[in-house]
């Protein structure tokens, strides 16, 4: 059967004394609660001293704003009297001004052939502007 403890105290005083253990319990986990409560901290600091966390989102912000715009440094050389740079730039201007003539001589057979190798995927009536 059951051993019988060494206490010597009643029924009630036993009950008083569990009683007055939750309560204490429960007064301390409420304590930890608000103490873990870091959004309710947070809120009533804010309302207490708004001014330094107004400063402080304002430093933030500048901060972020600086490292996102930071610009990178372009280092002209001063020495050169640019003429590479003025024949890169002819060679440029040719280049782009032959491929675009290249670009109309051959649009007619691009656009035959495309239509030659995927023309059965289209409708063959097409109500639409004649070719691309």
């Amino acid at each position: 059967m059951a051993k019988k403890s060494g206490n010597k105290q009643s029924a009630t005083e036993l009950k008083q004394q569990i009683s007055r253990s939750r309560e204490d319990i429960s007064y301390r986990l409420g304590r930890v609660r608000e103490e873990a409560d870091l959004p309710r901290k947070i809120r009533r600091s804010i309302r207490r001293e708004p001014v330094p966390w107004i400063v402080g989102a304002i430093a933030v912000g500048l901060i972020i704003t600086g490292i996102v715009t930071r610009k990178k440094k372009v280092i002209v050389d001063v020495a050169r009297k640019g003429t590479k740079t003025k024949s890169a730039l002819l060679e440029t201007g040719f280049l782009l001004g032959a491929l675009r003539v290249a670009a109309t001589l051959l649009k007619p057979m691009i656009v035959k052939f495309v239509e030659q190798k995927f023309g059965h995927y289209a409708p063959r009536d097409r109500s639409g502007p004649k070719g691309f």
